[in-house]
This record gives C-alpha cells, sequence and structure tokens, in this order.
C-alpha cells in the first residue's frame, strides 16, 4: 500500500527531523530500515519507552558503523536503495566512510538526504543549534509574540519540522523521480534555515509590497489586527480567531452583536485595532469556551477552539476524519496527505532497536556463518 510502495530507503538513526522525514515516506508505503547504533541497542525495550512515533513503519538493524565491518554492511544495504536519509554535522558521514561519494559509488542512483540546521556549507555549517536559532536567522522567529515581549518560541514545527523534515521528503521525492529517469542519483541538501526561510515567503511579498512592517505585532497576521488572534474565554481556555476576509468579519460582529456599533465598520483601519482588540477581550471573557463553540463554530467566522494535545484527538472534526490514530495505544497523528487510490497507512509501531537485524542482513544475501561472524566482531 501506499504510492511509495517498492521503494527502499535506509535511515542512519538521528533526531528530530530526519526520523520524521523517514516516518513519512514509511507512511506513504517505503521500507524504510533504520540503522540504529549497536552500542545503544537494547533488545526487549522499544525506544523511548514505546512511544517513539517517528520510527513507526520502519524496521532496525543494531550495526556499529564506527568499524570497517559495520562500514561495509551498510553500503551492501545501499546498494538496492532508492535513497539515504543522515542528519549528522558535515562531515561526520564522510569519515565514517560513508559519505555521498562512497554511497554514490556503489549505487549512482541513490538520494541521498542530508539533514542539518545550517546546512552543508557557509561560515554556521558545523557548528551546534537547534530550531529555535535556525528559525531566528531565518527571520521566522521575529514575527511571533506581543510587540511588549520578547518573540514567542514555537516548539520545533517551523524549523525541525516545517522546515526541515517536510522540505527533505519533498526534495527526496523529487531527487528519485529524477533518478527514475536519468539512472543518476544525488545530494539532497536540506537545512533547517532555508527551510525556515522558505515558510516565510508570502509574508516577504506582503513586505515587498508595503503591506508588511518590520514590527511585530504591527501586522493583520501577526495578532496586531483584532480579527486575526487568540482569545481568552471565562473558563481560562482559549479560542482562535481568522475572519481576514470582509465577509468573515461581518458575521463576526453579527454573532458578537457589535452590528450597530460604528467603530467596527473599518475593519483594515490600523488606528483603531488596539481599542478594538481590548473590547474583544472583554467580550470573550464573558463566555466560556464551550459557550463560543456554540455559537460560532461551523460558521464562516473563520473560528476554532484552541486545544492541547489531549483535546485535539477528540474533538468531533478530527474524529470523523481520523486525524489522530492509536498504534499499540499510543495515540499519535494519522499519515498525510491522503492518497485516493494508494492510501498510505501505519503498517507497524516503532521497531525495538536491532529487532530486524537478522532479517535484514538475511534478506540482503548474508549466510549465517557471516552473520555469526559480524556478531563475534561485535559489529551488530
Amino acid at each position: 500500500m501506499g504510492p511509495l510502495a517498492g521503494k527502499k530507503i535506509i535511515e542512519i538513526a538521528g533526531l528530530g527531523p530526519g526520523p520524521v522525514c523517514g516516518m513519512l515516506l514509511a507512511d506513504m508505503g517505503a521500507e524504510v530500515t533504520v540503522i540504529d547504533r549497536r552500542a545503544t541497542a537494547n533488545p526487549g525495550a522499544l525506544a523511548l519507552a514505546n512511544a517513539a512515533i517517528m520510527n513507526r513503519g520502519k524496521k532496525s538493524i543494531a550495526l556499529d558503523l564506527k568499524k570497517a565491518g559495520g562500514r561495509d554492511v551498510a553500503l551492501r544495504l545501499l546498494e538496492n536503495a532508492n535513497g539515504l536519509i543522515e542528519g549528522f554535522r558535515p562531515g561526520v558521514m564522510e569519515r565514517l566512510g560513508l559519505g555521498p561519494a562512497d554511497c554514490l559509488e556503489v549505487n549512482p542512483r541513490l538520494v541521498y538526504g542530508r539533514m542539518t540546521g545550517w546546512g552543508q556549507t557557509g561560515p554556521l555549517s558545523k557548528v551546534a543549534g537547534h530550531d529555535i536559532n535556525y528559525v531566528a536567522l531565518s527571520g521566522a522567529l521575529w514575527y511571533g509574540g506581543r510587540s511588549d515581549s520578547p518573540p514567542t518560541v514555537p516548539p520545533t514545527v517551523v524549523g525541525d519540522m516545517g522546515g526541515g523534515a517536510m522540505l527533505l521528503a519533498i526534495g527526496m521525492l523529487a531527487a528519485m523521480i529524477n533518478a527514475r529517469e536519468t539512472g543518476k542519483g544525488q545530494v539532497v541538501d536540506a537545512a533547517m534555515t532555508d527551510g525556515s526561510a522558505l515558510s516565510t515567503t508570502l509574508l516577504h511579498a506582503l513586505f515587498q509590497s508595503g503591506n508588511w512592517t518590520l514590527n511585530r505585532q504591527d501586522n493583520f497576521l501577526d495578532g496586531a489586527a483584532y480579527w486575526y488572534d487568540t482569545y481568552e474565554c471565562a473558563d481560562g481556555k482559549y479560542v482562535s480567531i481568522g475572519a481576514i476576509e470582509p465577509e468573515f468579519h461581518a458575521l463576526l460582529i453579527e454573532k458578537l452583536g457589535l452590528q450597530e456599533d460604528p467603530n467596527f465598520s473599518q475593519q483594515y483601519n490600523k488606528q483603531g485595532w488596539k481599542r478594538l482588540r481590548a473590547r474583544f477581550v472583554e467580550i470573550f471573557k464573558t463566555k466560556t469556551r464551550a459557550e463560543w463553540c456554540a455559537l460560532m463554530e461551523g460558521s464562516d467566522v473563520c473560528f476554532a477552539p484552541v486545544l492541547d494535545f489531549a483535546e485535539a484527538p477528540l474533538h468531533p472534526h478530527n474524529l470523523a476524519r481520523g486525524v489522530f490514530t492509536k498504534i499499540d495505544e499510543v495515540t499519535q497523528p494519522a499519515p498525510a496527505p491522503r492518497f485516493s487510490e494508494t492510501p498510505s497507512e501505519i503498517s507497524s509501531a516503532p521497531p525495538e532497536s536491532g529487532q530486524h537485524t537478522t532479517e535484514i542482513l538475511a534478506a540482503a544475501g548474508y549466510a549465517e556463518e557471516e552473520l555469526h561472524r559480524l556478531r563475534e566482531m561485535r559489529i551488530i
């Protein structure tokens, strides 16, 4: 099942966006094999206490890549692979003897996916960093939060996931299509800084056209406009409003009983936004979130309750679409996007580290005596 059925991906175990990219490909039907570190393999214990959602649908082999024999095993697995995913700092894979030149020599059609924060080149390429740093350098972080407070940290969704995992997945898919047509593989350099910058394209377009300023909470999509923001309710919970278009704004004002107030007739007059937002703050605190949902949800107000991770899987819309699912009692987002002819699916729960070592090597042509020797050498 899945549009990538038959594709083989080798993933070098890592953290964050690399494994999530592998998960996306596995959800779409690719056979993803994770090379875990032999030294950290713990047979009998599921990785991250059975909650390593990003490893769902994958197989695991525990291998010591620092030994020459481990490198040889990895290269043998790559001979018939369509893609490789790695997330080390630049130069690490080369020192292991598994850089692009080494891997493309044994498989010229291989798509070599590289996931980093700063990219493979540039003055920062070899220094440490995390999501918050990449989002900051890209310009995306500046516009989150209120004007009277520091920029708000978006927890890993902008850099690691949107700017990283999804950008790498798109790049690898494009490169695999090209490899199918030309017979030539290539390196995909996916940097979270690059992806985070790319995600601000719409805002750059607004800025270049004079419709976006350099000030935080001073623009119509960053919480300055009273009709595009979140509001606290009487029970301490929150709702979101996004009534950008005039007809949606008019409906919002009607449902709030403010249609006779002339102050709300000039939606795009920035001079009145701050004062009218204060009025909204007062109004939304008069009802509970459930009461506001009863009044506005399902209408064209552009409304939604602000849900936490415990609430989101239980919302009727998410239930109806199956946005979340459970695997071995672990709640997690379901595969996306949706395909009409080749639907994605989660083929299995996250594997134990090294769970499939024997199975994978046997499929690669290793005889039992060879497996015994690799065990004795502490390579597997």
